[in-house]
């Protein structure tokens, strides 16, 4: 029998921030306008996760085939990012939350590297909630990178050392990961992390992801029955005895 639906809300959610550039092109805009309008809705996702007392947040920003795009919407990318921290880090920093730039960064300008750094730097503090952004950031990159760390450092390349070795070694792996704009295909984005978070797949263009449709992905998660290799009639059990255990009399109270 199937466990009843969990109360529980995701500590760690991931993000694929897709639609950006559909978003702009229904519009007749250039695309960048639709990424301008994306880093306003990431904004209000990371609020909406502060409200209901998620730990995690990590969204896809720039993966490390984004490369591929356009000379002029990588060029209006990196642009923007430069322009987002100076507008959105104080925010983030009173808010409460401290940020991580997760990926490759030989690859930025060095304007861009700095202003990274700097964001870190002026949010190291903050305990509220943990924002990781991937930026020019691959799954396969990852774990690769991972590996030549462990090599280099003449360590045995194990699971467990190669979990610690990972990008984000600093948080738990996430609980739920949504995409966004109506593709269902994870884009080499967390592929050693993913290995057991709940998909949602959203068919809302990331601009348009509002409180809403982050509730309506929270619910789709509350109603999986996580068994990380277990069966159900074996949760069921241990339900069952968690029950037992917190219904049964303390020895004080037997003693009365």
């Amino acid at each position: 029998m199937a466990s009843p639906a969990s109360t529980a809300i995701p500590h760690h959610v991931a993000i694929v921030m897709d639609g950006n550039g559909r978003w702009a092109t229904k519009r007749f805009l250039p695309r960048v306008a639709g990424h301008k309008q994306g880093v306003d809705s990431l904004s209000r996702c990371v609020q909406a996760c502060i409200d209901r007392d998620i730990g995690v947040l990590t969204v896809f920003a720039f993966s490390s085939e984004n490369w591929n795009r356009p000379t002029e919407e990588v060029s209006g990318l990196m642009e923007l990012m430069a322009f987002s921290l100076s507008r959105e880090v104080p925010r983030l920093k009173a808010n409460g939350v401290r940020i991580y730039f997760v990926g490759d960064r030989t690859r930025l300008s060095e304007k861009v590297q700095a202003g990274l750094a700097q964001a870190e730097f002026a949010t190291s503090e903050n305990r509220r909630l943990i924002l990781n952004v991937c930026f020019n950031y691959g799954g396969r990159w990852d774990i690769a990178q991972a590996a030549q760390k462990l090599m280099q450092a003449g360590q045995e390349i194990t699971e467990m050392s190669l979990d610690r070795a990972m990008a984000l070694a600093h948080v738990p792996d996430p609980d739920l990961l949504i995409r966004t704009g109506g593709e269902e295909r994870i884009s080499n984005f967390l592929l050693w992390q993913a290995a057991y978070s709940e998909l949602h797949f959203s068919k809302c263009l990331w601009p348009d992801f509002d409180e809403a449709a982050l509730d309506e992905a929270i619910a789709v998660f509350r109603s999986r029955e996580r068994r990380f290799g277990q069966t159900s009639a074996q949760l069921e059990s241990v339900k069952l005895e968690s029950v037992k255990s917190a219904g049964s009399p303390t020895a004080k109270e037997k003693v009365t």
